[in-house]
């Protein structure tokens, strides 16, 4: 198939499919290996989405073996013993689709976007990556390097990556739980781990009992049933018995500040509050406060601090979505001879704001159409359906709350905005990171 094909295999799956306000259907069951099935019937268009999901990210890893989560990410597209090394991306090019991964703290996620035709071969190519993938030197020491280089790309070498912002304050933020390192892991990590090592979690965490296939489009539900039996029912549980860590990260006892330096003009201004885990009723509030501040070229911060004062260049906040309580991390960069301090003491005004005042009706009522219409968008496309599906059946066990999950943010008031900047956006519940030009460094 064409290259512009393919593009425009790739918009169609990007459209919006589903009207606002319809509910989006779908079958799920279980096989006898564990593996939990969601199908989405949508014959709308001739696409389909093929996703697994699998119950492991960074926080399932020891702490001398980062990166783990991520490293699978790269390694699992080497091939299989079916599948000669580098030839799964030509399977999908040659059938006219496209597919990619992402790992996070919790999970890990592949999927692929294909001609509705070519739905067995997406069910085959998942298959053989839960079943027999290469895990072997020869592809281990080829992705080390690429994501060694990854690592380089996107956190060491950019000044202001968030990547690296986030990893900063994670670090100082978390003593004891695995949100302490980041999901990219360490060079070191990377360097230290052996044949067996990769092995070891590949067995352990690859198993069906630990997955999710999601697939969305133009199927037949019946025809797709017999299909998933013939690649996925005889696939055996590995492991039968998946690490979850079930740490408590003990409460902060106050603010911890501290500076950094690098090659920089700019200095920056990172901080990182301890916020609920995702699903929790403070969650949402949590969310709808952050989109209030930083949601929109409108925002609060951006308008009075960017905008009206004129002290940032950049401001910004936003949530971690996870499964235990996690971070919100909110940043600036400062004009040129603003101070970090200046800039730190008028986010910190806003916030306060909120915290003494309640947000008026009409700020309010703007406020949930913002987190209305994100909502819908996300759930519009097949690809981002099959994501969903699978999301919330792992984290909550409640696939249907792609229906409803909406009715928990809306069900969020005023005076549970004003409540949780009080008892999360405060000083004693953060870490303040001041990043600064090496040139200031004592």
């Amino acid at each position: 198939m064409s290259k512009f094909l393919t593009i425009a295999l790739w918009l169609l799956g990007c459209l919006s499919l589903v009207a606002q306000g319809n509910e989006i259907e779908f079958v799920e069951y279980d096989l006898n290996n564990g593996l939990h099935v969601i199908l989405h019937q949508d014959n709308a268009t001739p696409i389909v989405a093929v996703s697994v999901m699998y119950h492991v990210g960074s926080k399932n890893e020891k702490p001398n073996r980062t990166g783990f989560a991520h490293f699978f990410e790269h390694l699992l597209f080497e091939g299989s013993e079916n599948i000669e090394r580098g030839e799964f991306f030509k399977y999908i090019t040659d059938a006219g689709g496209t597919n990619n991964a992402n790992t996070w703290y919790d999970r890990t996620y592949y999927y692929e976007l294909l001609p509705s035709n070519q739905l067995e071969l997406g069910l085959w190519l998942e298959s053989e990556r839960m079943l027999h993938a290469k895990v072997d030197q020869v592809g281990i020491e080829t992705q080390r390097e690429v994501v060694k280089e990854e690592r380089r790309l996107r956190v060491d070498n950019p000044p202001y990556s968030l990547l690296r912002f986030l990893e900063q304050v994670n670090s100082r933020l978390f003593t004891e739980h695995p949100y302490q390192w980041s999901v990219i892991g360490s060079m070191d990590d990377l360097n230290a781990a052996q044949e067996e090592d990769y092995v070891q979690f590949y067995n352990d965490f690859y198993t069906p009992n630990n997955a999710v296939l999601s697939i969305a489009g133009d199927i037949d539900i019946e025809e797709t049933k017999m299909l998933i039996d013939k690649y996925f029912k005889d696939i055996p549980i590995k492991n039968p018995d998946i690490f979850r860590p079930n740490i408590v990260e003990p409460p902060l006892t106050g603010e911890m500040v501290d500076t950094t330096y690098g090659k920089i003009q700019i200095p920056a201004i990172i901080m990182g509050y301890r916020i609920p885990a995702q699903g929790t009723k403070d969650y949402y509030a949590v969310n709808m406060l952050n989109t209030l501040m930083s949601g929109a070229e409108s925002s609060r911060l951006n308008k009075t601090l960017r905008d009206e004062q004129q002290l940032v260049l950049q401001v910004g906040s936003f949530p971690l979505e996870l499964e235990d309580p996690g971070v919100a991390l909110v940043f600036a960069l400062p004009n040129m001879g603003i101070e970090v301090e200046a800039a730190q003491a008028a986010m910190d005004a806003e916030y306060e704001r909120v915290q003494n005042d309640l947000i008026d009706e009409r700020e309010f009522q703007k406020l949930r159409n913002q987190i209305e219409s994100s909502y819908i968008t996300r759930n519009s496309r097949i690809a981002g359906i099959a994501e969903s599906l699978a999301n919330y059946h792992m984290y909550f066990g409640n696939t249907n709350l792609i229906n409803t999950e909406l009715d928990r943010f809306m069900e969020v008031t005023r005076e549970d905005i004003q409540r949780v900047a009080k008892q999360y956006f405060n000083q004693d519940n953060r870490v303040v990171l001041n990043y600064l030009p090496e040139p200031l460094k004592p």
